[in-house]
């Protein structure tokens, strides 16, 4: 064991690679934000509450948010923006989410969702008219949502119907159509034709401010547990006019882009989120070390410790699987469906079971919406709002169970078997800072066509790791996980290969979908392993391996492959580990980036609302 864990790392760069311009604006980001605990600071955490309170968007923050330019984050390079990378984009986005969720997505994401079908079958014309819009911080909504068919976009009703001199009359509705009172542009999901099949509906690029006032009504307004200050409105459309020109790509073809530009926002978003987990168990740390009980502080208590550090690796999985996800993107875009839908299901669900534990942890303080802990339950809130955007957990393992049976029979049995016909992940997919290509969304497939790189990374791995063990006895333990987790995809691919035809489609019963969530896991532990193993030493904590066998140890709870608590010297060091990162300023992820300095030791918002 090294000495990393308990020396810190607190003044090694976030990248050791060198310079860094994507990460320059993650710091620069950072600092526009500011102290989190300055009552006097205008972006400060009293100044998020008071807002959400009232049910707003932080104005202050949108100002500074606009002065920073982030809507060219949103556009790509080609087109005069900043989007190069979907990991990087996610860590930015995440000091956004570490603040404020509303605002990351009332002032952020919404505009990033609309874009990606523009950038993927938009004409020059209408790429460099949605970049223009977006730099100039002008927004573009996505309006996809209708609550009468939810997540069922096959059924959606608001129609495009061909106009008598040209264009289309848009005829029907949208809601939960985050600012889409306010946009001047909107990406609508629309069907053009009535017939059964995938090729009925199209995407319209759409001038909101053009519209005719008459034909076109966007004043509704729904309310919110979480996200309280997000502008979700809706549109009505009655016969409304729009020009040929606004039809993006071919006439019939959205359904296809969807599935496949889903994948991105699938693969990023949760990576942003991970910030709402860092604030809440920045808080509950901030409470722990004040709390008396017992006649100490409480987070001397055993079990408290167990369950912050337990929380820390929960961050810390989230935060390999979606690096890993959003770096796939780019190295491994076939294998796009099926990994990013396993990390918008689990990562979501990693933080929402971390936010209820913690909530135990604070009692009765993790539902005051005043006071030093109140941005608790304001991220509580948030979260599982978040969660449900775009792609709710039942979405995503539907769009895993069909492909289960082909993934055990091409890459799982001879990844197991050692075959040389299975092509392995590549080294610079776990590498948190090695360069990568530019992102082509026409290499992003429907299906991953049964190629999965990552879930047979774990018997590559396992054998490496017991051959190594031999020889470094440090490496025993995680090794012994590695082949544990290698004998559960064993087991899952002779499940998977095993079930009845009704039992490989999205109407699957509960013995599929309960394939596909232990599936995840394994995906979740191929990332923490795959990262581990592609570190340097120059990496510091990540290239330690307790990190990797604790993280490890809590997926193999989660599958129900018991091996007890976690050894109390591993929950001793990693804690360690949390509380200098806590105490000096560091992100809870496996960046370890430095925050804003906070005007005194972590004692919470006093009074914040």
């Amino acid at each position: 064991m090294t000495d990393l864990l308990t020396a810190g790392v607190a003044d090694a760069p976030l990248d050791p690679a060198g310079p860094d311009p994507d990460l320059a604006r993650v710091d620069r980001l950072e600092a526009l934000l500011g102290d989190p605990d300055d009552a006097a600071n205008p972006l400060g955490l009293r100044a998020v509450l008071a807002a959400d309170e009232r049910a707003e968007l932080l104005p202050e923050g949108e100002c500074a948010l606009r002065d920073f330019g982030l809507g060219a984050e949103f556009v790509p390079v080609a087109y005069g923006g900043r989007f190069a990378r979907a990991d990087r984009f996610a860590l930015l986005m995440r000091s956004l989410f570490r603040r404020d969720c509303a605002l990351g997505i009332g002032h952020g994401v919404t505009s990033f969702i609309a874009g990606l079908p523009i950038w993927a079958d938009g004409s020059d014309t209408q790429r460099y008219r949605a970049a223009g819009l977006l730099l100039d911080g002008g927004r573009i909504v996505a309006a996809y949502t209708e609550l009468d068919h939810g997540s069922d976009f096959s059924r959606i009703s608001l129609a495009a119907r061909p106009a008598p001199g040209g264009g289309y009359l848009l005829d029907g509705g949208k809601q939960l159509v985050n600012n889409v009172s306010r946009a001047e542009a909107a990406v609508v999901f629309a069907r053009t034709d009535e017939r059964p099949g995938s090729r009925g509906h199209s995407h319209l690029l759409v001038d909101l401010d053009a519209l005719p006032a008459d034909r076109v009504d966007r004043t509704a307004r729904y309310a919110t547990s979480g996200v309280r200050g997000c502008l979700l409105g809706g549109v009505d459309f009655d016969a409304c006019p729009v020009p040929a020109d606004a039809l993006l790509g071919t006439e019939g073809g959205a359904m296809e882009t969807v599935l496949k530009v889903f994948q991105v926002t699938r693969s990023v978003l949760p990576g942003m989120v991970v910030g709402v987990g860092d604030t809440q168990l920045r808080a509950v740390l901030d409470f722990a070390g004040q709390r008396l009980l017992y006649g100490q502080p409480m987070n001397e208590l055993p079990e408290v410790r167990s369950a912050l550090t337990g929380a820390f690796l929960d961050l810390l999985i989230c935060d390999a699987l979606s690096v890993v996800g959003a770096r796939s993107l780019h190295l491994l875009p076939a294998e796009a469906s099926v990994r990013s839908a396993a990390v918008k299901y689990l990562v979501p669900r990693f933080l929402q079971d971390s936010s209820y534990r913690l909530g135990v942890l604070l009692g009765a303080r993790g539902y005051l919406r005043e006071g030093p802990h109140a941005v608790f339950q304001k991220a509580a809130r948030d979260l599982p709002v978040v969660a449900l955007a775009h792609a709710s957990g039942a979405v995503c393992l539907s769009n895993i169970v069909p492909q289960l049976p082909r993934l055990a029979e091409r890459a799982w049995q001879p990844a197991l078997r050692g075959d040389a016909s299975f092509q392995e992940a590549p080294r610079t997919l776990f590498r948190l800072h090695d360069p990568l290509p530019a992102l082509d969304f026409g290499r992003l497939e429907l299906t991953a066509r049964g190629a999965d790189s990552l879930a047979g990374h774990l018997p590559v791995l396992a054998r490496e790791l017991a051959e190594e063990a031999r020889s470094r006895p440090e490496l025993a333990e995680l090794a012994e996980l590695a082949g544990l987790f290698a004998g559960e995809l064993a087991e899952l691919a002779r499940r998977a290969s095993a079930l009845p035809p009704r039992d490989r489609t999205p109407v699957a019963g509960r013995r599929a979908f309960l394939l596909a969530q232990r599936y995840a896991l394994l995906l979740a532990a191929a990332a923490c392993l795959g990262i581990w193993r592609a570190a340097t030493p120059s990496d510091g904590f990540v290239a330690d391996p307790l990190w990797a066998a604790s993280a490890l140890h809590r997926l193999a709870e989660r599958l129900g492959l018991s091996r007890g608590p976690l050894p109390e010297p591993a929950v001793r060091q990693l804690f360690a580990e949390l509380a200098e990162r806590h105490e000096t300023g560091r992100t809870l992820d496996l960046f370890r980036g430095r925050l804003a300095r906070r005007a005194a030791p972590a004692h919470g918002v006093q009074g914040a609302v």
